[in-house]
C-alpha cells in the first residue's frame, strides 16, 4: 500500500504528526508511506525512517501535483485539510481520508464561550484517520529525528553553557501568543543559571533587549541556527520555556521538561503539550479567570481588548519556579 500524508505547514503541526507515519509504518509493515510539506519545513521530516520520501511544496501547487500523480499513489491522509489538499485529492483521486478540523467547536469557544471542544489531542484526532486501517496510538508521543552533522556543536556555545542551561524560547507565530518583551526580560531574570535564547531571525530585537538586560549568561541563539540546529539546542536543554509554539512541540518531541506559556489560545483547542510517556514533565501555565480567552484560535498581531491581561498578567516567579523544579 502506498500512502500518502499531506501536511504543509506549519513547525508544531508537522511534529504532531510523527505518531501517525511511526504507527501507520509499524502498524502497516507493508505500507509505503509519503508525506508532502512546505519546502520549509522538509528538514522536520526528512531524517524520519518512517517516511520513504517527502515531497516538497514550493510556489507552484500543480507541479506538485504533477509529481504526486506519477507516484500512484493507494490512499491519501490529508491533516492539513484545506483548499489546497482538497485539490490535490481531486487531482489524484484515490480512496482520501481527512482530519476533523472542529472549527464549528473553536468557533463556539472563541466568539460565545460555548466549550463544546472534545478533551481528546489532535495527535489521537490525526490517528482517527488511519483508523480503518487497524493502526492504534502505540501511547509513545512525538519524535523528531535531527542527523549528527545538523546539531550544533557544543563548542559552539559559551563556555559556562556547555554544561547545562534553560532554553528559552521567545517566539510563537503571533504577538498575542507572546510574553510581551518587559516580562520575557522579567522572566529571565527570574532564572537561575545560563540561558540559550531560541527563535528565528524575526526575535533578533527581542533578544538582544533580553541580552542587554541579563548579560553574559545569556547566550542569543535566535536567526544563528536552522530549524534543527535550533531543535538540538532544545534538545540538550535542562529545561525549555516555551510559549503555544512550535518549539513546545520540538521540546516535547525530544523529551525535554517543558512549562509552556499560554496567551491568546488555549490548549483546550487539542495542542498542548504532548508527552504521554512523561506527563509530569510538561506544566501549563495560564492567567485564570479571564473571561476574554480565547480571543482567537490561532492569535492576533495585538490584544483585541488593548489590556493583553492574559499576558501581562502571567505569574513570572511561578514560571521561573516551574522551570527549576
Amino acid at each position: 500500500m502506498k500512502i500518502l500524508l499531506l501536511r504543509f505547514s506549519s513547525i508544531g503541526d508537522i511534529v504532531l504528526t510523527s505518531p501517525v507515519l511511526r504507527c501507520l509504518k509499524q502498524q502497516v509493515p507493508d505500507a509505503e508511506v509519503h508525506v508532502a510539506t512546505k519546502s520549509a519545513f522538509a528538514d522536520l521530516l526528512r531524517f524520519n525512517p518512517h517516511v520513504s520520501k517527502v515531497h516538497e511544496l514550493g510556489d507552484d501547487l500543480g507541479e506538485l501535483i504533477r509529481q504526486l500523480k506519477a507516484e500512484r499513489f493507494d490512499r491519501v491522509i490529508d491533516l492539513h485539510h484545506n483548499l489546497r489538499t482538497a485539490r490535490i485529492k481531486r487531482a489524484l483521486g484515490v480512496p482520501a481520508r481527512s482530519f476533523n478540523k472542529l472549527n464549528v467547536e473553536k468557533w463556539l469557544l472563541v466568539n460565545l464561550r460555548i466549550d463544546r471542544m472534545p478533551r481528546v489531542h489532535i495527535v489521537d484526532r490525526y490517528l482517527d484517520t488511519v483508523a480503518d486501517l487497524g493502526v492504534k496510538n502505540d501511547g509513545r508521543g512525538l519524535e523528531l529525528f535531527i542527523p549528527p552533522d545538523r546539531e550544533v556543536a557544543p563548542e559552539a556555545l559559551p563556555e559556562p553553557h556547555r554544561t547545562g542551561y534553560t532554553a528559552l524560547a521567545i517566539g510563537a507565530a503571533h504577538a498575542t501568543k507572546r510574553l510581551p518583551p518587559h516580562k520575557l526580560i522579567a522572566l529571565a531574570k527570574a532564572i537561575e543559571g545560563p540561558i540559550v535564547l531560541i527563535g528565528s531571525a524575526q526575535d533578533n530585537p527581542v533578544a538582544r533587549a533580553i541580552g542587554d538586560a541579563i548579560g553574559a549568561r545569556v547566550y542569543d541563539a535566535t536567526g544563528r541556527y536552522d530549524l534543527l540546529g535550533s531543535a538540538s539546542l532544545i534538545r540538550r536543554a535542562r529545561t525549555v520555556i516555551t510559549h503555544d509554539s512550535g518549539a513546545m512541540h520540538i521540546a516535547c518531541a525530544l523529551g525535554r521538561p517543558v512549562v509552556s506559556v499560554w496567551g491568546s489560545t488555549v490548549p483546550a483547542f487539542g495542542m498542548g503539550p504532548y508527552q504521554p510517556v512523561h506527563p509530569q514533565q510538561t506544566h501549563v501555565v495560564e492567567v485564570p479567570g479571564l473571561g476574554c480567552r480565547p480571543c482567537s484560535k490561532l492569535g492576533f498581531g495585538h490584544c483585541p481588548k488593548g489590556h493583553f491581561h492574559c499576558m501581562e498578567k502571567q505569574d513570572i516567579g511561578r514560571i521561573a519556579q516551574l522551570a527549576a523544579s
